[in-house]
Order: C-alpha cells, then sequence, then structure tokens
C-alpha cells in the first residue's frame, strides 16, 4: 500500500470513529418530577417503584395489556402519583427502555467494531447474528412493544427504533468498506436493508405464537438467523469487492 493510500485509508478510519454514534448511555439521574419539585429519597423510590411494576408486567404473561392504569395498579399507586413521574405511556416505556439499551453495546454492537478478517465473515456474521437476537429473546417484551407503537406512528418510539439501529448501519457500512461520509451510497442502502432485515427475522423468531403456528419453530428459527447471517456475510463480501476495484 501507498504512504497517500494509507493516509486515505487512515483519515476514512478517523472520520469514521468520529461519526459513529455510540450505544445509549445510562440515563442520568432524575431530579425533579413533572412539577419541577425536586426529588428526595420517597420521590426517588416512587419512580423507581414505577418503573419496577413496568418491568414485572412486561415479564408477565403477553396477553396482559401494558397501560398506565395497569402500572399504576401494580404499583399500588394512584393515577394521579404516576401522573407526576410520565406524562404518558410512551415516556414511562421510554424509561423503560433506557438501561435495556446501555447493554447493547456489550450485547452486540461490539462484535462489529473489529475489521472482520476474509476467512473469518461467515463465522463472525453468525456470532453476531446470534447475538443480537439473544439481546432480543432477553428484552422481548419492550422491544415488541417499542416497534408495535412505532408502527402505529407513536413519533419517539419510531425515532428510538431508528437511534438503536444506527451503530449497527455505521458498523455494517465500515465492515464493507464504505465511506461514511457518502450516506446516500449504495453501500448505505446494503447496510440499512441488512438492518431492517435483521430486525424483522428476529421480530419473527421471539413472536411467542408464529413459530408455533408454522408447527416448526426451531427449525423456523433457525433457518431464519441462519439465511440472515449468510446475507450479512454475502454483503460485507460483495461491497468490499466493490470498494477495491479501480475507478473506471
Amino acid at each position: 500500500m501507498s504512504a497517500d493510500a494509507g493516509e486515505a485509508k487512515g483519515e476514512v478510519k478517523a472520520k469514521a470513529a468520529r461519526g459513529q454514534p455510540r450505544a445509549s448511555a445510562p440515563a442520568k439521574a432524575v431530579s425533579h418530577n413533572l412539577n419541577g419539585q425536586r426529588l428526595g429519597r420517597k420521590g426517588r423510590d416512587t419512580r423507581e417503584r414505577i418503573l419496577a411494576a413496568t418491568n414485572e408486567l412486561l415479564a408477565g404473561p403477553a396477553d396482559v395489556q401494558i397501560s398506565l392504569s395497569a402500572v399504576a395498579r401494580n404499583a399500588s399507586l394512584g393515577m394521579t402519583s404516576l401522573y407526576l413521574y410520565f406524562n404518558d405511556l410512551t415516556e414511562l416505556l421510554l424509561a423503560v427502555l433506557d438501561p435495556v439499551m446501555a447493554t447493547a453495546e456489550d450485547a452486540y454492537i461490539s462484535l462489529l467494531r473489529t475489521r472482520w478478517n476474509e476467512d473469518e465473515l461467515g463465522a463472525r456474521a453468525q456470532e453476531f447474528v446470534k447475538a443480537y437476537h439473544t439481546f432480543w429473546v432477553k428484552n422481548s417484551r419492550i422491544l415488541h412493544l417499542r416497534n408495535s407503537m412505532a408502527d402505529h406512528n407513536d413519533q419517539r418510539m419510531m425515532f428510538h427504533r431508528v437511534r438503536s439501529a444506527q451503530p449497527v448501519m455505521l458498523l455494517l457500512v465500515e465492515q464493507m468498506d464504505g465511506d461514511l461520509s457518502k450516506q446516500g451510497s449504495p453501500v448505505f442502502s446494503m447496510a440499512t436493508a441488512l438492518m431492517t432485515g435483521l430486525e424483522r427475522v428476529v421480530t419473527v423468531t421471539t413472536d411467542a405464537n408464529l413459530p408455533t403456528l408454522l408447527q416448526s419453530p426451531i427449525a423456523f428459527r433457525g433457518n431464519l438467523l441462519e439465511a440472515e447471517s449468510r446475507l450479512i456475510e454475502l454483503g460485507i463480501r460483495d461491497y468490499r469487492a466493490l470498494a477495491g476495484k479501480p475507478v473506471a
């Protein structure tokens, strides 16, 4: 590699490092309630009680509806008390999602940060897809609920969904030797398609009802995850080859 080429590659990597959004950091501690009153120990305990009650409902039977009134009952609080801390269900669920997404870096994003060697692309893609699927299995109810609300045009959930996908998409662009400064390029479109497919695959494979309806739950899940791993491998391999070709 020439000195100029090495410098150019280093510059791209530097831009990538500056431009990559990181996984969600833990949310800052809330210091006031919605009336502007500073939270003392009792207020902080009440807010945590609401979050714990929400998590209990999310961990319970899938047919139990998640609503503010259900959370209030589970927390043994009146609705007036709950509204001191959360304006609506979306705001409450976003607070529940904060610590969940703070684990994404260690759970699966970090697997993309090191360049995958050509001779291990298949194995690394499988490892990544398995890790992403495991993350969804662990947090299935809240992630399904977020996506359902986003699909029903909840703007805040739509934003959260997109923001959560961005680190993976940018790192896939890097794996494909793409230029992070060219967001309208084909490699960005490929990264978006791969991430969209991955999310849809894990949505289906973690659905409590769909695999059973298809009467082959184990093979169904495994085959879909294997197919998505293969698509990621082929996408990376193909775009690396294109990036290495001289411009005509």
